[in-house]
């Protein structure tokens, strides 16, 4: 073969090889540290990128956020109870030439970190804090963890407290406290239902003796208003009658049917009392009389009749 082309092909391969050296392709959730004869250079962004061979290296670095599992340990609360917790830790990347140059392993450290901290913070609070105040917690946690990993290019974005475990003879007792909490509940909302039970039901009796009394109210007032009305009525009546009587006997024409009527109307009154009386008709005087004068015309000269008969009540 003849030696030109194979330098030509030598070449070739060569250039291909050197080319392909020269190319990097970072991915979306990575960056390339770009290191040149030991010194760190550029930081390369994802997609193409080209370096000079033989002489730089690219170190990836991933970006996304990576979980941190905080193993379980023993820890003493402010009250002294012994109290086992772990923890979950979301860090991420946020400068990867310091996270690889300031720390060797970020993950491995920020792990201890949280381990210590984590005794620290829950060491300061009582059990009952510690148990209800988890969101203090953790945000105490990502706070000390975030200034302390700024430093390191990584930023922790939340910390999440898993268990809080105290011995089992506590949680008997906290068991026990919360069933005798439960308890005085429900007998302070049963006191409470019968309270306005019986608020209410006072309430019900008034009103309905309130109403009781109203209608009570109202009804003698139109039996009153009915009484008033008759009585109004009937002696609106009995004053025509009256009336009329008057004017019948200052005219000269009296009615003898009415005078008499008035007459039997008034004797049911007379009559009241316990004593024993006698009535003689108002007609009786007028037989009486012509009794009286047919007397006197047969004796012809008898004792004069001193008086005309009249009627006698005893």
């Amino acid at each position: 073969m003849n030696p030109v082309i194979l330098f030509l092909l030598a070449a070739g391969v060569m250039i291909f090889i050197v080319v392909m050296m020269s190319i990097r392709i970072i991915r979306p959730f990575e960056k390339g540290l770009v290191e040149r004869l030991g010194k760190f250079q550029r930081i390369l962004d994802p997609g193409l990128n080209m370096i000079v061979p033989f002489f730089d290296t690219v170190i990836k670095v991933d970006m996304r956020e990576v979980v941190l599992d905080v193993p379980p340990q023993r820890v003493i609360t402010q009250d002294n109870v012994n109290v086992e917790v772990d923890a979950i830790i979301y860090a991420q990347v946020t400068d990867p030439a310091r996270s690889r140059y300031e720390i060797a392993n970020y993950i491995v450290a920020a792990t201890k970190l949280a381990q210590t901290n984590l005794r620290n913070v829950i060491g300061e609070m009582q059990l009952d804090a510690c148990l209800s105040s988890r969101d203090d917690v953790n945000a105490q946690l990502r706070d000390v963890l975030d200034q302390a990993t700024d430093k390191w290019g990584v930023k922790v974005n939340r910390v999440e407290m898993q268990r809080i475990d105290p011995p089992i003879d506590i949680t008997e007792a906290m068991s026990r406290q919360m069933k005798a909490e439960r308890d005085k509940r429900a007998t302070i909302l049963d006191a409470e239902g019968m309270r306005q039970a019986e608020i209410t039901k006072a309430e019900g009796s008034k009103q309905a003796q309130i109403l009781e009394a109203e209608g009570f109210a109202e009804a003698v007032k139109k039996k009153a208003d009915a009484e008033k009305y008759r009585q109004l009525t009937v002696a609106k009546g009995e004053g025509e009658a009256i009336q009329t009587v008057f004017n019948a006997i200052h005219d000269g024409k009296p009615d003898e049917k009415l005078i008499t009527l008035k007459y039997l109307e008034m004797l049911p009154k007379l009559a009241e009392g316990e004593a024993n009386k006698i009535f003689l008709p108002y007609e009786a005087s007028g037989i009486i009389s012509s009794l009286a004068a047919m007397v006197e015309g047969i004796k012809g000269g008898g004792d004069k009749v001193a008086s005309k008969p009249t009627a006698e009540t005893v």
